[in-house]
């Protein structure tokens, strides 16, 4: 599993001009679900990811949690974060989960972290999303259940 943790001020996405998920300070995140991930590949990420001290304390040193500043989360399924562009111009996705595979554990993230924050909004899985951010730092964490 991988995802793409960017430190906002503010996000949003929208589904045919339709806002469906908008958060204030926080993370946005982008989520790919990987072929071989499950269930522990899952709650690793997001562990790591809420656990992250990223947000500036009271001395202006990135010391804080998300939970420490009352963040909020959007979370974005992106399976394009498994492109493998290594061999010509056009990128292949062999390496990014099954739909069926993908939903279920993208949908388990989004349960899992609920359990965790007080507002987590979330994408349409699978449907043409615009995504909008404020990126503040800009921050930019990427975390790989591989790695």
């Amino acid at each position: 599993m991988r995802a793409v943790i960017q430190r906002v001020q503010h996000a949003s996405v929208s589904v045919d001009g339709t806002v469906r998920g908008a958060i204030g300070k926080g993370y946005l995140v982008l989520l790919g679900v990987g072929a071989e991930d499950d269930e522990s590949h899952m709650r690793k990420v997001a562990d790591k990811m809420l656990q992250l001290r990223i947000f500036e304390d009271e001395n202006g040193k990135i010391n804080r949690s998300l939970d420490q500043v009352h963040g909020e989360l959007l979370v974005i399924s992106q399976f394009t974060l498994y492109a493998d562009c290594r061999k010509g111009n056009r990128p292949n996705f062999l390496q990014a989960a099954k739909p069926e595979l993908a939903e279920q554990l993208y949908e388990a993230f989004l349960a899992y972290c609920r359990s965790r924050v007080e507002k987590v909004e979330s994408g349409v899985f699978g449907a043409d999303m615009k995504v909008s951010l404020c990126n503040d730092g800009p921050f930019t964490i990427v975390l790989d259940s591989n790695n």
